[in-house]
């Protein structure tokens, strides 16, 4: 039987078992929003496409699963652009169908034409054009493919609308090979052994594990390395779900913003085991001191990333899973007692604190008090700011994939959008968005999405009137000479989540804290909740700008 273009993209997301869309129409038919109609696949409308790609991320990072957008072309597409960036550097896999106006003629000035090919590959895994129906069904399988496997990220692929409404077989590849993309998933078993001998004979190991834990599910060979061998871990801020954050072993986040005896370990150590993780200038500070007594060990399904940064004694090319499991076989633990007991005298030295008075609430008060009220069970989104870095230092992720975060691109106004992904993607779980002021605005719009779509998600925005990130920078390595940093124009956020249809909530004491949490928790459908912290409170930890990762200020 033929069928069109778009028909024979709904049958081909229906055999990848997709349940979920995200996407936003346009003034150009683009008739995959019709075929949708006869499909049992859920289409969430965001209210601007940039929300729809955080959301699809979101989902993705929540669920395992790849996000799926739909979008047109021209400004619907390059709205997109943010939201592909943001994915690709955290390696996120995502999904964007794109329509342009036609396979031809080119260059000609049409209603919304741009070269979305040419724009989105730098941000992208791969991107397509189709210019034939007949390619279509192997493109799709392709872009399944190369966004799920070796090291994740998004895949974009555009139809033309000449080729949406062109006929053909469809024929759906059970399987794809792709010449010149072959990700190692084994490890080589040498390497592994001289990894193995070589954490054996070590005093002062240490475990540096990021995101690639979470995204290849070794969670579980993870803790069982870290108890079998006695080894503390510290992770990224795209780690941190990877191992439970009140294990005995765990050090917490390192790096800029990183406890002091994660980093003081990290200092002193005489081997480090980079497991999923690409020694980013967040977490290495000064790279050229980083780590200078330690062997390094450093395992990843992403070739490029080994040595890019930082000499490595022993690479190891494969997935975290997989070398992990051979890497246990070959264990033999070190003797590390001496050494967890030098940890524990930095952990009592500069304990993380803050102080908290019966008045103005302490925005680090808050994270523990959500922690504490959802039991460690609640899924968390964050935007980007002094907010993130508190909900790293202070919130304990105990459960895999429970955080969803912008890491590598920062990007404000991801936080909201992200958490309608990742409640849609799990409905069952309970979802908290922690947000700062300046970054709430960015996309609050998307209060509309969540509201017409009945997710219950609670927004806790840290409020202390300026973008707090910013400001502190400039105190502390400005004079204090402060520049556009205060917001004061902010709207009253209880009213704008009312006139969206949502709940707003107001804390201005400490004492207001709590039951606020715990009415959001109890209150049905998406909650936001203005909590007036204390203005001028800064992140710390902190590792000034080319200083060595032991150098912290405000321990």
């Amino acid at each position: 039987m033929r069928i069109n273009g778009c028909q024979m993209v709904i049958e081909a997301l229906q055999q990848e078992n997709v349940d979920t869309i995200f996407g936003f129409p346009g003034g150009v038919p683009f008739s995959l929003h019709e075929q949708l109609l006869a499909a049992k696949i859920q289409y969430i409308i965001s209210r601007h496409e940039q929300g729809a790609a955080h959301a699809a991320d979101g989902y993705a990072r929540a669920t395992g699963k790849p996000g799926i957008v739909f979008a047109i072309s021209g400004s619907i597409a390059t709205d997109l652009i943010t939201g592909l960036a943001t994915a690709f550097m955290d390696s996120v896999p995502i999904v964007v169908f794109t329509g342009e106006d036609a396979t031809s003629p080119k260059s000609n000035d049409i209603f919304r034409e741009v070269d979305i090919n040419a724009m989105t590959l730098p941000v992208t895994k791969h991107s397509y054009v189709v210019e034939d129906v007949r390619e279509l069904p192997r493109t799709i399988k392709e872009a399944f493919y190369i966004a799920t496997t070796g090291r994740c990220g998004p895949v974009l692929i555009d139809i033309p609308r000449d080729v949406q409404e062109s006929t053909g077989i469809f024929k759906y590849p059970k399987k794809v090979i792709i010449p010149g993309y072959h990700p190692t998933y084994q490890g080589h078993p040498g390497q592994i052994s001289w990894a193995a001998k070589l954490l054996a004979k070590s005093k002062r190991p240490i475990i540096y594990a990021g995101g690639g834990v979470i995204y290849s599910g070794a969670y579980d060979e993870l803790r069982q390395l870290a108890e079998r061998a006695e080894v503390p871990v510290a992770t990224t801020l795209m780690g941190l779900p990877g191992f439970p954050g009140g294990h005995p072993l765990a050090l917490g986040m390192l790096g800029m913003h990183g406890t002091y005896w994660a980093n003081m370990a990290v200092h002193e150590a005489d081997l480090i085991m980079a497991i999923g993780a690409r020694f980013d200038d967040r977490v290495t500070c000064k790279t050229s001191t980083f780590a200078s007594n330690a062997k390094i060990i450093h395992i990843d399904i992403d070739p490029a990333e080994i040595g890019k940064n930082v000499s490595v004694d022993i690479p190891i090319v494969g997935d975290v899973k997989t070398v992990l499991t051979r890497f246990l076989s070959e264990l033999e633990p070190p003797e590390t007692k001496e050494w967890l007991a030098r940890i524990e005298e930095w952990r009592r030295f500069s304990p993380l604190r803050y102080q908290q008075d019966d008045g103005i609430i302490s925005p680090q008060y808050v994270i523990e008090q959500i922690y504490e009220q959802t039991g460690g069970k609640a899924l968390i989104t964050t935007d980007v700011g002094q907010h993130q870095m508190w909900t790293a230092l202070y919130y304990r992720f105990t459960l895999p994939r429970s955080l969803a975060s912008s890491g590598g691109l920062g990007t404000m106004g991801y936080g909201f959008p992200a958490s309608i992904g990742v409640q849609a993607g799990r409905p069952d779980d309970l979802v908290f968005c922690v947000a700062g002021d300046g970054s709430f605005q960015m996309n609050a719009r998307e209060l509309s999405t969540a509201v017409a779509y009945n997710l219950p998600i609670k927004v806790a925005i840290l409020n202390n009137q300026c973008l707090g990130l910013v400001r502190q920078w400039q105190e502390m390595f400005f004079r204090g000479r402060f520049q556009s940093v205060d917001l004061n124009q902010l709207p009253d956020f209880v009213k704008l989540a009312q006139a969206y249809g949502a709940t707003g909530l107001r804390a201005e004491t400490s004492a207001q804290v709590v039951p606020a949490l715990r009415k959001a928790m109890e209150t049905p459908g998406p909650v936001v909740i203005d909590f007036r912290v204390k203005a001028g409170e800064n992140v710390y930890p902190m590792v000034p700008p080319n200083c060595t990762i032991s150098d912290m200020v405000g321990t």
